[in-house]
């Protein structure tokens, strides 16, 4: 049978348009959506984006929570009553939307025949929120036995905490984040400050999807699905990485340094003529560069400054030094200057500027997709950062209506027919577009 293989490779590209080409990474996977607001919406999409098809289920009346949180609105920021929010656009493209009710009986029967169909569940309901509707992983894992469910909290499944709601705001002040983000409190607008977006919920998003896919390999090989217990709090206590471990091997509590960093100097913002630019000095070598483009050369020779471990002790005066020169030129000056000397460095964009960087249009991180039957005839969107060279990632679908989806899911995969799906719409157990 030694052949086998020679004679496959003859005859495969003969063959290679009668073979289902996959539409994504993950494209043989269905993924039922039951989250709202941004964590687990966020880890949905991911899998979205690599070729899942998603069932987002909604509330029949108002849906996922972001979508009032607006303007602006995606379809027309003068129409006030739009249900697609810019925030909730970010996080549910390439999704599906079905709006049922499932604290009805009849609701709940077709969320459990959907459930046979699906490889992963993801929810954030409240901890045994699900369980009074019979939707709780035990009663799930019992109609298929290969589901992944992945429940995301603020505390967790287990703990005195487990019953409290969490919210990233919340998170990012009791997970340790706020305590090392921010300026001093002896200087000028010091104070803890929360990160601009909320971070801690797109991280167990992320954490989330890892885990998923994780327990799919698993399944691959066993045959068995798995419960994933996600909390926003071990997330964020996960991420505080180095500044955690600083602390757990020192003992000492790390503190606000503004834009400082903990273990490398120099390592931040500097003022110039006209502004502020970012350097940062990650080795000796780039050290030296920096003093020669600074024209301090002797600044390497001196034992103040001569190793990281020294900068560091002597952080206050090498960054007054450091600033009393970058304030003379101004900000592209400096970026020119530092650039050519092989300096790490740039400037600190606002979001506007972002999309004007050639790098990041290079990258096409902004993309545009249309809105059929929007008064807008496009709308723009972040691209997903995840670049595969097989299976790349799609963008099938804007983020959907509220039950935009609900008479093609329940007809075309439950095989419910029109009369049914009208009677249920009108006992109130589903909703759909009009």
């Amino acid at each position: 049978m030694t052949f086998m293989p020679s004679f496959w490779v003859v005859l495969r590209p003969a063959f290679r348009h009668l073979v289902r080409q996959p539409m994504g990474a993950l494209s043989e996977l269905r993924v039922l959506d039951l989250s709202r607001v941004l964590a687990g919406p966020w880890a949905s999409q991911t899998l979205g984006d690599l070729g899942a098809e998603v069932i987002k289920i909604e509330r029949i009346q108002g849906g996922d929570d972001t979508r009032a949180w607006g303007p602006p609105w995606v379809d027309d920021e003068l129409q006030l009553d739009s249900n697609r929010s810019a925030y909730f656009a970010a996080a549910n493209r390439n999704k599906k939307s079905v709006a049922v009710d499932f604290t009805k009986e009849e609701g709940r029967e077709l969320i459990l025949k959907l459930v046979e169909k699906s490889d992963i569940v993801i929810e954030n309901f409240k901890v045994g929120g699900l369980a009074q509707y019979g939707l709780d992983y035990e009663t799930l894992n019992a109609i298929n036995p290969r589901l992944i469910y992945c429940s995301i909290t603020g505390f967790g499944q287990t703990g005195p905490y487990a019953d409290r709601p969490g919210y990233d705001f919340l998170i990012q002040g009791l997970g340790g984040l706020m305590s090392i983000t921010g300026r001093p409190d002896n200087e000028p607008g010091g104070g803890p400050i929360k990160v601009g977006v909320a971070l801690t919920d797109i991280l167990t998003g992320l954490y989330g999807t890892i885990g998923i896919l994780s327990a799919i390999n698993h399944r691959n090989k066993t045959g068995e699905g798995q419960h994933i217990d996600m909390a926003l709090l071990d997330v964020q206590v996960a991420c505080l990485a180095n500044q955690a471990m600083n602390y757990l091997t020192s003992g000492q509590e790390p503190i606000r340094l503004g834009n400082a960093h903990p273990n490398i100097v120099p390592y931040e913002d500097f003022p110039t003529r006209d502004g502020r630019i970012i350097v940062t000095v990650g080795n000796e070598s780039q050290f030296r560069n920096f003093c020669e483009c600074l024209g301090v050369s002797e600044w390497p020779s001196d034992v103040r400054f001569s190793t990281n471990a020294t900068r560091i002790t002597y952080r206050t005066e090498l960054i007054e030094l450091i600033s009393q020169i970058m304030v003379r030129r101004s900000s592209s000056d400096w970026l020119r200057r530092l650039k050519e000397c092989g300096v790490p460095c740039g400037p600190i964009n606002g979001v506007a500027d972002v999309f004007r960087d050639p790098q990041v249009i290079s990258r096409k991180l902004k993309r545009e997709c249309r809105l059929p039957g929007s008064k807008n005839k496009s709308f723009e969107f972040l691209a997903n950062p995840i670049r595969l060279s097989k299976t790349p990632v799609e963008y099938k679908k804007p983020p959907p209506h509220l039950g935009e989806d609900t008479r093609e899911i329940l007809k075309n995969l439950l095989g419910l027919d029109d009369k049914a799906l009208d009677l249920l719409v009108e006992k109130k157990v589903v909703g759909m577009q009009m």
